[in-house]
């Protein structure tokens, strides 16, 4: 069974086409990652799932339900946790998780069997009293999950969880979310975050509002095509000049303190050699693996 299902789905915004004839197929116990930069498309998708959205074309179908004629049914039987913190700041923990259960329904006795497990998972139960607004970044985001889960849905859609969050409650957040996984929750989760992708199942890349890229982090990473080649030196910037005008400028980036270069065929040692005569900052330069992130740029062009 396929959690979500969408056809060839469109969404505008006046003129502006945020998404383009995507089509989605997740199935059922699985962390599905929607993978893209700033502006690719990924919170109107996400919305648009959990029918927060009105789209232009196509269809969208979550745990079965249309979402234009059972919205109300899909609402029900979801979690959606938003790309900013949205619950209520003045309000404890506790109270959160409480109102959140009110608002599902859900009942006392199950509430408060419900809330030790998700105090168990999430670490926050010494907080429990605290408010909101006085959590750090990375609690909020525990909080913000739990509070998703407090109806026990069986889909969860997170839309860029990890965005501003420290490394190490990063790290801890998608423990969390395999911990679910392992509990047959189906998982759909948006990042800018390329080293993130390697978390997921299977993935969706979204550049523009269109998919460039569909299937395993595994298989997208195998279909790299050339060669590419780690280069390392001093005055990155100059270095960085000086290759340009040597290959194409499309086929560099910047990687912190280095320099990838793609290449469609293997570099000639004598041709590296020529480069550290012309600029002898040029200190390495050495073929290496591409990551997600360097597949990303390549598709993207």
């Amino acid at each position: 069974m396929n959690v979500v299902e969408a056809q060839e789905l469109s969404v505008r915004y006046g003129a502006t086409q945020a998404l383009k004839s995507v089509n989605l197929k997740i199935p059922e116990a699985m962390v599905y990652g929607i993978i893209g930069p700033d502006g690719a498309g990924k919170t109107t998708l996400m919305r648009s799932l959990c029918t927060l959205l009105p789209y232009s074309e196509g269809s969208i179908k979550v745990l079965g339900y249309d979402a234009l004629t059972e919205s109300a049914q899909i609402r029900a039987s979801i979690g959606y946790m938003p790309q900013r913190f949205s619950l209520y700041q003045d309000l404890s923990v506790e109270q959160n998780l409480r109102f959140f259960a009110k608002l599902f329904k859900v009942k006392k006795q199950e509430m408060l069997s419900r809330r030790e497990e998700l105090y168990e998972f999430s670490r926050l139960k010494p907080f429990a009293k605290r408010l909101a607004g006085n959590l750090s970044g990375g609690m909020k985001q525990k909080l913000a999950l739990s509070c998703a889960l407090i109806h026990t849905p069986k889909l969860i859609i997170l839309d860029e969880p990890t965005f501003g969050v420290d490394p190490v409650s990063r790290v801890e957040f998608w423990q969390i979310l395999h911990e679910l996984n392992g509990d047959g929750v189906s998982i759909i989760v948006s990042t800018p975050y390329m080293d993130e992708a390697v978390q997921c199942d299977q993935i969706t890349l979204l550049h523009r509002g269109e998919v460039i890229g569909q299937g395993s982090p595994e298989e997208i990473i195998s279909g790299w095509q050339g060669k590419l080649y780690n280069i390392k030196g001093d005055n990155l910037q100059e270095m960085f000049k000086y290759l340009q005008s040597k290959v194409d400028k499309a086929d560099l980036q910047l990687f912190g303190s280095e320099i990838h270069l793609y290449s469609k065929t293997a570099l000639h040692k004598e041709q590296i050699e020529t480069w550290q005569t012309e600029y002898p900052g040029l200190k390495s330069c050495v073929e290496i693996q591409p990551g997600m992130e360097d597949v990303f740029l390549r598709m993207m062009q």
